[in-house]
């Protein structure tokens, strides 16, 4: 049975605040390290008021120095939005601080818009040297040649692990070529999800990191006591993939009663296509639902995002969800 991981996006919740929200980033990785979860990874996104993560080196830091054996990451860094040298140094020294626990998932979208990209001071070509950036990176992150000019201070040696993330074709094919573990972010893009296992299994190139295949796959759990309440529940983040479409980024919304009433038929279509690798209900329904997606799609690890507008209902899915993946361990 594949181990379970935390994918938290530092939600925002209506009323609520950006403090809040990092209190409950802390409050779920403690609990998450309790339950079991393998790792916990926070994700980059710019200009989103729903979304607190935005420095994500200072929160991983947060979280690492609030857990104690779990490791924690970047689910990941958007690595065109910065220096492969600072990043080697800001992971240099989250490793230097909580050695043997950080995580380095990379990936070349700009998480965000086109007006905050160029506020971000990116060059909108910069996505064409992702490949090149990797490279620069893990060789900052290597132990230092003889006559390297430049270093990561902290950085050099640590070896910091490397993800490539992605949800195309583009980035199963690099992590293939550099032989690097691979994450992809079905939680909200699985349209390519199949054909991209494939491609970075069939491919895969042995490297000083790792000597075989090793594919996370994204999920979104959204379970509660019963069906009806779960659902109730993930008209949460229906609401938020609504208004993607719509230009109306906003706070994390709290559920409503009808679904149906929020959102078109067209609007319908789209969201539950980007969110059709989810699994809503109680333990049993959400057992079935995973069971069946593990097994079609051999994951290595399963990375599991929640967004939910209640703590305290957020909590309680990722609890109710280790007991699933402790039963469905038992059961093998």
């Amino acid at each position: 049975m594949p181990p379970f991981s935390v994918l938290d996006l530092a939600p925002v919740p209506e009323g609520f605040t950006t403090s809040d929200a990092l209190r409950n980033t802390l409050d779920l990785a403690q609990h998450a390290e309790r339950w079991g979860y393998n790792r916990y990874w926070l994700a980059e996104h710019h200009n989103m008021v729903g979304i607190a993560s935005a420095a994500t080196s200072v929160v991983i830091g947060h979280v690492a120095g609030g857990t104690k054996t779990m490791r924690v990451g970047a689910g990941g860094i958007m690595l065109p939005n910065h220096s492969p040298l600072v990043i080697a140094e800001q992971f240099g020294t989250l490793d230097a601080l909580f050695p043997g626990r950080i995580d380095l998932g990379v990936g070349r979208a700009p998480g965000t818009d086109q007006r905050t990209l160029r506020a971000l001071r990116r060059d909108p070509m910069a996505a064409d040297t992702f490949p090149q950036d990797v490279l620069e990176l893990q060789a900052l992150l290597a132990p230092v040649q003889p006559d390297q000019a430049i270093r990561a201070v902290p950085g050099a040696g640590s070896n910091v692990p490397i993800w490539i993330l992605g949800s195309s074709l583009f980035g199963a094919q690099l992590a293939t070529m550099l032989g690097l573990p691979y994450a992809f972010a079905s939680h909200f893009a699985p349209g390519a999800l199949m054909q991209a296992l494939q491609v970075y299994r069939e491919r895969f190139q042995p490297s000083a990191q790792l000597d075989r295949p090793y594919a996370m796959v994204g999920v979104n759990v959204i379970a509660a006591d019963t069906d009806e309440e779960a659902r109730h529940l993930f008209t949460s983040p229906q609401q938020s993939f609504t208004n993607l479409f719509r230009g109306a980024r906003g706070k994390l919304q709290p559920p409503i009663d009808d679904i149906e009433t929020y959102w078109t038929p067209s609007e319908k279509a789209q969201a539950m296509n980007m969110l059709s690798c989810s699994f809503v209900g109680s333990a049993k329904t959400v057992r079935e639902g995973l069971e069946g997606f593990i097994a079609e799609t051999g994951a290595d690890e399963v990375m599991v995002a929640s967004a939910i507008y209640d703590h305290g209902k957020r909590l309680r899915s990722y609890e109710i969800l280790s007991e699933v993946h402790k039963a469905m361990s038992r059961a093998v």
